[in-house]
């Protein structure tokens, strides 16, 4: 019997802004840019379930995306534009963007199952690698290497639905940016024009935050920009993997009881809906593998807590880290969960209330990067339920299914706010095959008996 490719491509092309609304143009990186120079890509996948045909796909989606996708660079032109990097220069890094420059979009069509694709349950992470587009880059050049921050790739599955996936660098930005971006794209996709847009949000600003040049230098360092010129490859997710994703929900009644438990047993601690959610799923880690020491960690945005205070709608990375470290011994058990939101909560706090503080300490803590300290269960949470992500509409109707594929680099963990109700979390979680039934089970019974 014949063998059909998984995937097939119907359209490869680059667009731009339209021509002449730009002009040469740079946007520096700051120290909270940094940071991302040499980390894995973000990528994210939107599902829409549409019945269809290959005929609409190329005589109706894709030109109204390509051109909705221009018009929107004209507001958002880093997205068009490269990161160029001086290995050899005591310049620092920068996005680019030069008149012609473009995003790589690819048109596919796809034969894997859209509806085991877009379930909750365990699903091998290889398979969604067909979706998710790569990012392009150039080392030719004598003084600098260049690297595109930002593609896209379009799957059809025929009669089924359409995924939107997409790649950027983070030096880019972070979700925030990301959110604005679809923001706009979606809006001038639904409208046919900016007008909308521009009568309802907020244009990105391209203010930069104050230099810092000690912390410029720590991260530069970190980065090992001198070697970009001949060794920078930007990461690939490929298969074959022994690791699958599955999806969990926490609803706002379980958020409750869990924040209610922790209150009861520490009135003094810092709850929230976010520290109760990623202390539950850290301590089903910890049950799931138990290896000794285990780092949690994730970030805050800091527009409103810098000295001055940033605009809203800042373009770029504007994050610092909160990081909690403790024994397994401690996350499992009878106190597991409590002891693992008591110490997520404690770092936020400390993180909130000192900004400054935590600045100061980064130098000590990427040395413990760099020294292979890191313990080997790190999670890290992508994503917040704060952004609205499952409202991106480009016409089809909210999403069926948002992946974070990204996790998949570190086994860290996606959060979004649900589509049905925005105050239950939707938790993306990448485990070994063979870890997958015992932290299904640990997180269902665990809510049973908490609950």
């Amino acid at each position: 019997m014949a063998s059909f490719p998984i995937l097939t491509v119907v359209d490869k092309t680059r667009v731009s802004p339209p021509p002449g609304t730009i002009g040469d143009r740079s946007l520096p990186l700051t120290y909270f840019d940094l940071y991302w120079l040499t980390q894995p890509p973000v990528h994210y996948l939107f599902f829409y379930e549409l019945s269809v045909t290959q005929t609409q796909f190329i005589e109706t989606i894709i030109p109204n995306l390509k051109h909705s996708l221009s018009i929107t660079l004209q507001h958002f032109f880093p997205f068009a534009g490269n990161l160029i990097v001086y290995p050899t220069s005591t310049k620092n890094p920068e996005i680019r963007f030069v008149e012609g420059d473009s995003v790589a979009v690819t048109f596919a069509e796809c034969s894997l199952d859209f509806n085991q694709l877009t379930r909750n349950n365990p699903r091998a992470c290889e398979m969604f690698y067909h979706l998710i587009p790569s990012l392009e880059h150039d080392n030719k050049a004598s003084e600098f290497t260049k690297i595109d921050v930002f593609s896209v790739q379009v799957t059809l599955f025929p009669n089924f639905g359409i995924s939107v996936g997409m790649t950027n660098h983070h030096c880019l930005g972070d979700a925030k940016t990301r959110f604005s971006f679809l923001k706009a794209w979606t809006s001038i996709a639904r409208f046919g024009t900016n007008e909308s847009f521009l009568a309802n949000e907020t244009l990105p600003s391209y203010d930069r935050v104050a230099p810092n040049p000690r912390l410029e230098e720590i991260f530069l360092k970190f980065a090992k920009v001198e070697k970009f010129k001949e060794e920078y490859q930007p990461q690939k997710l490929c298969g074959p993997t022994d690791k699958v994703r599955a999806t969990f929900i926490l609803t706002r009644t379980a958020l409750n009881k869990l924040k209610n438990l922790v209150t009861t047993q520490l009135p003094t601690s810092y709850v929230s809906s976010f520290t109760v959610a990623c202390g539950y799923i850290w301590s089903c880690i910890a049950e799931t593998r138990n290896d000794g020491l285990q780092w949690f960690g994730f970030t805050i945005d800091c527009r409103a807590r810098v000295n001055p205070p940033l605009p809203i709608a800042y373009f770029g990375n504007c994050l610092t880290a909160c990081m909690a470290l403790e024994n397994t011994a401690n996350l499992t058990g009878k106190e597991g969960f409590v002891n693992a939101a008591k110490m997520i909560g404690e770092s936020l706090q400390k993180s909130l209330s000192d900004i400054d503080g935590f600045f100061m300490k980064i130098e000590s803590l990427l040395d413990m990067s760099s020294n292979n300290e890191i313990p080997t269960t790190a999670i890290g949470v992508a994503g917040t339920p704060k952004l609205k992500f499952y409202d991106i509409d480009f016409g089809w109707g909210k999403p069926k299914k948002i992946e974070t594929i990204s996790i998949d680099y570190t086994g860290s963990i996606s959060m979004n706010a649900c589509k049905e109700n925005h105050d239950d979390f939707e938790i993306g979680v990448c485990l070994l095959s063979n870890e997958i039934e015992s932290f299904v089970r640990i997180f269902e019974d665990g809510l049973q008996k908490y609950i």
